[in-house]
């Protein structure tokens, strides 16, 4: 969405379970997740000093979670920039499509999981931030 802000991303509370032999939190399509997810994947081993991302989505929509350690998450509408700290597995980021995303500053063993609502399209890919601009009206 052309129209997105930064103020449509959204930091959740995730339902957390305690056990006294380790906890677990479960997500649910339309439940937890506001949309159906349709891919999953996680980046690990990123090396320090180290991005990711560098890119916006025309379409898909995403939860992005620290399942370990930690990372950053610097948002841009085109007008706006905002950073979020992922530190905890039971608290995510929802992410509408026409934000641009970076996500730095990786702790050692840090991973970054991700629930898409739609599979992997490179379509969907606004990979140069000049373009985002130009996609964004800005």
């Amino acid at each position: 969405m052309k129209e997105s802000q930064i103020s449509d991303c959204i930091k959740c509370d995730l339902p957390k379970i305690h056990n006294p032999a380790g906890n677990i939190t479960a997500v649910n399509n339309f439940q937890e997740v506001p949309f159906s997810i349709k891919r999953v994947y996680y980046l690990y081993d990123v090396p320090g000093g180290e991005e990711r991302g560098g890119h916006a989505h025309k379409a898909l929509r995403q939860l992005i979670v620290a399942a370990s350690g930690s990372f950053e998450v610097v948002l841009d509408d085109g007008r706006n920039k905002k950073s979020f700290t992922l530190s905890q597995p039971y608290i995510g980021l929802v992410l509408p499509p026409g934000i641009w995303r970076e996500l730095v500053n990786f702790s050692s063993g840090a991973i970054c999981l991700v629930l898409a609502s739609e599979e992997y399209s490179e379509n969907d890919y606004l990979r140069d931030y000049d373009q985002f601009l130009k996609y964004k009206g800005v």
